[in-house]
């Protein structure tokens, strides 16, 4: 029988263990949601007066509807107020606000303090709010936020999107020691982590750490890294010692091996480790961040496009604007978790996530899913000559904040943004820009973007790729025009690095036209925006885009269509549908299916125009897309017996001169693979 002073002795050691982990635990940093408890009234609101304060719950936009419906949207000031006491735990302790993003102008005010200004709708900012609150009684937190277009913000207009107003992504009070990793620098994690030497056998990693000691007297702490595995074993960890002044916010760099790592390889295998750093005073942890480290090589060979860790790999691209219809940009994850699934079905791998810095949740969900993606800053469509201060501020917040991010391959610096000669403000602000991204961020390539076609344009030639938007077909010359484009690039400037950086045409799907009467090219000034016309797009250009490697991606102008407030076209007010998704993401076009039979490896058997209902020719082709080999027609009821043709890439096949019945036609295809049935039907009515 054991002794009973012995097993007192277990249970009080047991219980101080206890205690010290706990205390260990209370010690360390505590972020926690922010986003429940708000009150909020528009302030300067001219068109439906003043509103009494209102319970809302963040994220939120007070553009969630008018917006995406008329250009006479709410332009201007909204406030949130939310009251909070904090106890005398938080005696000794540093606390933060961080905001992922208001749109636009953001002021922080707590107990009627403004603890700080933000400008920039879409990245994050963080402030110390410590010296503004009082312990033991109730805090008032005061957000100001403002969506007007200025001159010294970009963008600058709401022209090509619009700036939503409010608190539209979530916000978190974060709550740490007098010493910790700094949570102020451009809102950043305050750990770099960069890459060097990767490969199958080794990669070599520098973590620098940026500290802060707000404490009364210098102290000495130890950091100590330790990487973890996907199935969380450590396998390699580093531990240094350091005297940690008070004066200034101080960075310390630790640099670690890995032997023989897993690759972080796109869709082929998402790998992704996980760096922990503590940071220790008397061996008690006192602070910790965790990062995601993906090890990988981006290498872009001009003529021959991406290599990820040393092979080949397909950028098949879309784009994406973060709104949605009826919430404008307030979204929830699982909401950015659908478009992300979206976009794998139709089997993209890369993203141009435009114009704008996006979620964090977004940006780490790519990490996870394996996809590459390009982030950018909202220097779009014009300039003023007073935005360049907060044009290097939010190209500063994009890249520290993201820096971490193995997904990114690539930082965007303007969009479509002229000057008439290389000295003027938008190439040297760009050149500025690019500067700046390289001295942060050594290891990613740099983009700016033209909507022309040529690539001596005076503000081009600025970043490491020039993207080029190109829009055959739509606002200048044939579809098939793309190809002579190609062909000329190819020719002059096989050095050169181009990507595709937009393409496309608009598609209503409330209007349609046979596509056997479309011709190449379409006034988009005209009030029919027909899916067919886009449709057709698509088929004629994805093939010449696929046969030529000058380009080395390619971006489908828009994954969903989305809210333009300033525009009236296609006969939908404030709408941009250029998208293969509608925007409320319900409905998903003929085009999306085009791609996915030429991406994905999911079987695809698709009768395209099948909301083109009501015709008006007798004899007309019928196209399928199928990777699932070639598919039989079906009339009626009665099998086609005439073969299709297979037009420029394997999967489009088209069946023509098919005479159809006066009134219903049914029509429907078959098609086997690997002992699997497939088939899809669809019904037409010859008026």
């Amino acid at each position: 029988m054991s002794n009973p002073k012995t097993i007192k002795i277990i249970i009080y050691t047991i219980l101080l263990l206890s205690i010290n982990q706990f205390t260990k635990a209370q010690t360390s940093r505590i972020v926690s949601n922010f986003n429940t408890g708000w009150i909020f009234k528009k302030t300067n609101d001219t068109t439906v007066g003043k509103k009494d304060w209102e319970k809302v719950t963040l994220p939120h936009t007070w553009n969630a509807t008018d917006m995406q419906l008329t250009k006479q949207f709410y332009e201007g000031e909204g406030q949130y107020k939310k009251e909070i006491t904090f106890g005398n735990e938080y005696k000794d302790k540093r606390l933060f606000l961080r905001f992922e993003g208001v749109g636009q102008v953001a002021q922080v005010y707590v107990n009627d303090k403004l603890v700080g200004t933000h400008k920039g709708g879409y990245s994050a900012f963080c402030f110390d709010i410590t010296y503004a609150i009082k312990l033991g009684s109730p805090n008032t937190i005061l957000v100001k936020a403002n969506n007007k277009a200025r001159k010294d913000i970009i963008p600058i207009n709401h022209f090509l999107f619009g700036v939503y107003g409010g608190i539209y992504r979530p916000v978190n009070l974060i709550v740490t020691n007098k010493i910790n990793i700094t949570t102020t620098d451009y809102a950043s994690p305050g750990i770099y982590i960069s890459q060097k030497n990767v490969s199958t056998t080794s990669a070599d990693l520098s973590l620098a750490v940026k500290l802060e000691n707000s404490s009364a007297q210098a102290e000495d702490i130890v950091i100590n890294s330790t990487i973890y595995d996907k199935f969380g074993k450590s396998i390699v960890e580093k531990t240094s010692s350091h005297h940690l002044t008070t004066q200034g916010r101080q960075q310390f760099v630790q640099d670690i091996s890995i032997t023989n790592p897993n690759l972080w390889d796109g869709f082929n295998n998402p790998y992704l480790y996980k760096v922990v750093t503590k940071i220790l005073k008397d061996n008690i942890v006192i602070d910790e961040v965790t990062q995601p480290l993906g090890l990988r090589k981006f290498e872009l060979v001009a003529g021959k496009g991406m290599m990820l860790n040393g092979k080949p790999y397909n950028m098949y691209g879309v784009a994406r604007h973060q709104d949605r219809w009826g919430y404008g940009s307030a979204l929830s994850n699982a909401q950015h978790k659908e478009d992300l699934d979206i976009i794998k079905e139709m089997g993209a791998t890369t993203i141009r996530f435009a114009h704008y810095q996006q979620s964090e949740y977004l940006y780490s969900q790519c990490d996870t899913m394996g996809f590459v993606i390009w982030a950018e800053i909202p220097f779009v469509n014009t300039f003023s000559g007073e935005e360049g201060d907060n044009a290097k501020q939010q190209l500063e917040e994009l890249v520290k904040q993201n820096y971490n991010h193995p997904a990114i391959y690539v930082w965007g610096l303007h969009n479509e943004v002229y000057g008439k000669t290389p000295a003027d403000f938008p190439a040297v602000l760009t050149r500025d820009l690019n500067d700046l991204a390289k001295t942060i961020d050594p290891y990613r390539y740099t983009v700016s973007v033209s909507g022309y076609g040529e690539m001596d344009r005076p503000t081009n030639l600025n970043a490491d790729i020039q993207g080029m938007n190109r829009y055959y077909g739509w606002y200048e010359g044939k579809i098939g025009d793309i190809e002579k484009w190609a062909n000329g690039l190819t020719q002059k400037y096989p050095n050169n690095l181009m990507m595709l950086a937009e393409y496309g045409a608009d598609a209503n799907v409330l209007q349609q036209q046979e596509q056997a009467t479309l011709k190449e090219s379409w006034n988009y000034t005209l009030p029919q925006y027909p899916e067919n016309f886009a449709t057709k797009t698509h088929e004629m250009q994805w093939p010449v885009i696929a046969k030529h490697p000058i380009i080395s991606a390619s971006y489908i102008w828009n994954t969903f269509d989305f809210a333009t407030p300033m525009w009236n076209r296609g006969s939908m007010p404030a709408r941009n549908m250029k998208g293969l998704v509608t925007f409320d993401r319900k409905l998903k076009k003929d085009g999306f299916y085009w791609y996915k039979a030429n991406w994905s490896k999911e079987p695809v058997l698709y009768l395209t125009e099948r909301r083109t209902v009501d015709r008006v020719n007798a004899i007309t082709p019928v196209t399928v897309y199928s990777n699932v080999g070639e598919p039989i027609l079906y009339l009626n009821g009665k099998k086609v017996t005439a073969k299709p043709l297979v037009k420029d890439v394997p999967v489009h096949y088209v069946f023509e001169n098919i005479q159809l019945k006066k009134g219903k036609n049914t029509l429907k295809v078959i098609s086997s693979q690997n002992k699997q049935e497939y088939s899809d039907t669809i019904t037409w009515n010859l008026k």
